[in-house]
């Protein structure tokens, strides 16, 4: 089915880090920019320290953000978006993982719009719509001066914890989804509001904290790394 009972969308949402894809992409991306000398060694170091504590849900993510958005500070938004794309082709195209695969299918087939959900940048997140054949993206909208430069703001909440919750009913509103019955894909304890906020939660190789609170609400847990037991059918009880 394609309509909820309201007669609005079923929609699938898919966190981006270590969900769509195995790794967590902002570590690949720091190390791509250190190999072009862009970034310093103790810049390198701080992003491996946010990446843990992010890992654990203990980081203010949005003075982290915020922080590291400093280093583009007047840099070409255009630019960025060209560096984005090329590093996402080389290190990230590949990455995709096999359950996340077979639940895009699946919802496709299913006629649902599929969208990414992410902390990363918009020019990260769009590249993933663009590579995976999704039909939307939403995440951390970086904010340009009139010379296209960027300025280091967000252009709302970080997408991010709660964030996501109200990015995605923005969306849905203008979208005609319902999130009552939609579906959100996620590893990560940080966005259990999201996971709470749709109608079919579902948890992927989880932390340990989403593992443990997945268990006690009985919210689906899967492996994406292998293909079996990767998927539950929409609407069904019936793994694939």
């Amino acid at each position: 089915m394609n309509d909820s009972p309201q007669g609005s969308k079923i929609a699938a949402f898919f966190d981006f880090d270590r969900t769509l894809i195995d790794v967590n992409s902002g570590l690949l991306y720091v190390k791509y920019e250190r190999k072009l000398g862009r970034v310093s060694a103790i810049g390198y170091l701080r992003v491996a320290l946010w990446m843990i504590l992010y890992y654990l849900s203990i980081i203010n993510m949005e003075k982290a953000y915020k922080a590291a958005m400093k280093h583009y500070c007047g840099h070409s938004g255009a630019d960025l978006k060209r560096t984005t794309r090329t590093w996402f082709d080389r290190e990230i195209t590949h990455r995709l993982q096999p359950g996340a695969q077979i639940a895009l299918n699946a919802h496709k087939e299913a006629g649902h719009p599929t969208i990414v959900l992410t902390t990363s940048s918009q020019y990260v997140s769009e590249a993933a719509c663009d590579v995976f054949g999704m039909d939307a993206s939403l995440a951390a909208g970086l904010v340009m001066d009139e010379q296209g430069l960027l300025t280091g703001d967000l252009d709302g909440p970080l997408c991010y914890g709660y964030g996501k919750v109200i990015r995605a009913e923005q969306w849905a509103k203008e979208a005609n989804v319902d999130l009552d019955t939609s579906y959100f894909y996620s590893d990560s304890y940080s966005d259990v509001p999201m996971l709470e906020r749709v109608g079919h939660p579902r948890v992927i190789n989880p932390d340990f904290r989403l593992r443990r609170l997945a268990k006690k609400r009985g919210w689906p847990i899967f492996d994406w790394q292998e293909e079996e037991n990767a998927f539950l059918i929409p609407n069904s009880d019936t793994t694939v």
